[in-house]
């Protein structure tokens, strides 16, 4: 018999909300099938099986649970022997001899393990018609589509006069709350967690934000002609992304002030760039962190964006993803956002906000042009960074972006 126990997480963590069970008691499992979903006040994480056989669940959905406790139990002996027997039938005339389904759940494809964690269909009850016997994400279908409805007339004859039939309710009236025109849930430990560092921000650090607008057309060009040569060479594509993101660390070497910031009654200045990237999932915003950023190419920062914000999209986001940044990007133009007053993430001193890019009549060499244009946003902890620090970095930003080339020669 196998435990399932709460996965250690972080030092920080002892504790979180068994937010979802993704199978009921006593289903089979396949090693590695996820099976339940963990919510902490930093992360969402999922928890897969060890092994496969039968679970036994211990703990209901919406429970705090703590790191350590035994969630459920696998009995790993469980097989297609405690499914029901088949009939005995004569041996077939003509044709291969058939063979029994597949047992072993791990013989399954991922498509197969997903349709029957969808249909509800117990994978040992199926007849397999793959090689061997093994069951088919095909199979599975087949078996959910041909399952009886509750509530649906026996096939064996024709229905009774009784049973004609009736016409669906609205749907209004099925989907309606039960509690009238508002319904109440309580917060998840991760937005409640979120909700308090928004407040904590607020309430802790100096936020004053300066704006300033930059045009993309630089960027847009040179995204335009390197991005076939760019996306074959490294295997992925040339966004707007790590330009800001090398912008970034540049205008912060220029202005150190931007990587300090208060540890107590102490002003810590950091000398490493490790840049945290605001990501958008459906559990919350997440921050994961990109390392060294200093030290990376533009390919490099593009992969790494792309690994931490997939971890963070699939819920496979780990506590040491998301400490230790030092400066964050946050870019809402990707939601039709114009313009912002974006909140620190704490301890940092500094996050700058991107917005929509936009064609815009601008005036250059005297002459009225239509121009791809963006805002940005740079909110400040002034206690740490004056005024005309924030506007300098900022300048130093517009310049990098404006004339790419600058962040080749480190100008």
């Amino acid at each position: 018999m196998i435990e399932v126990k709460i996965p250690t997480l972080g030092e920080s963590i002892t504790s979180g909300i068994l937010a979802k069970w993704h199978v009921k008691d006593g289903d089979l499992v396949a090693r590695g099938q996820p099976i339940f979903e963990l919510e902490t006040d930093k992360i969402t994480s999922e928890g897969q099986a060890e092994s496969a056989g039968r679970i036994a669940l211990k703990a209901a959905a919406g429970a705090e649970v703590a790191i350590g406790q035994t969630v459920a139990t696998i009995d790993e002996t469980a097989s297609a022997a405690s499914a029901p027997a088949a009939p005995t039938a004569a041996p077939a005339a003509v044709g291969p001899k058939a063979e029994a389904p597949s047992a072993n759940l791990d013989t399954l494809s991922p498509a197969a393990r997903r349709v029957a964690a969808e249909t509800k269909v117990d994978p040992s009850t199926v007849a397999g018609s793959g090689k061997g016997g093994r069951v088919t994400k095909g199979d599975l279908l087949s078996a959910s589509s041909a399952a009886p409805v509750p509530g649906a007339p026996s096939l064996a004859g024709p229905p009774p006069p009784a049973a004609a039939p009736v016409a669906p309710a609205p749907a209004t009236a099925a989907t309606a709350p039960s509690g009238g025109r508002s319904t109440r849930s309580k917060m998840s430990p991760l937005r409640k967690r979120i909700a308090e560092r928004l407040v904590a921000a607020q309430h802790n650090a100096a936020i004053l934000t300066t704006f300033n607008e930059v045009d993309m057309s630089a960027v847009m060009g040179l995204r335009k002609k390197f991005q076939e040569d760019f996306t074959a060479r490294h295997g992925v594509k040339l966004g707007f992304m790590s330009f800001f993101v090398k912008a970034v660390v540049q205008a912060m070497q220029a202005v150190p002030a931007i990587n300090a910031q208060i540890e107590g009654d102490e002003l810590v200045q950091n000398h490493y760039f490790d840049i945290g990237v605001a990501v958008g999932t459906d559990r919350g915003l997440m921050v994961p962190v990109v390392r060294d950023c200093d030290r990376l190419s533009f390919a490099e920062v593009e992969k790494a964006i792309g690994v931490v914000s997939k971890k963070a999209r699939d819920g496979k986001i780990k506590i040491e993803d998301l400490q230790g940044g030092v400066f964050t990007i946050s870019n809402g133009g990707i939601y039709g956002s114009m313009l912002s007053t974006p909140i620190l993430n704490p301890p940092q001193s500094g996050i700058l906000g991107l917005h929509n890019i936009k064609d815009r009549a601008v005036v250059v060499d005297g002459q009225i042009v239509a121009r791809p244009m963006m805002y940005l946003a740079l909110s400040y902890d002034h206690r740490v960074v004056d005024g005309k620090e924030a506007v300098t970095f900022l300048v130093h930003i517009k310049d990098a972006i404006e004339d790419p080339t600058r962040l080749l020669f480190a100008l």
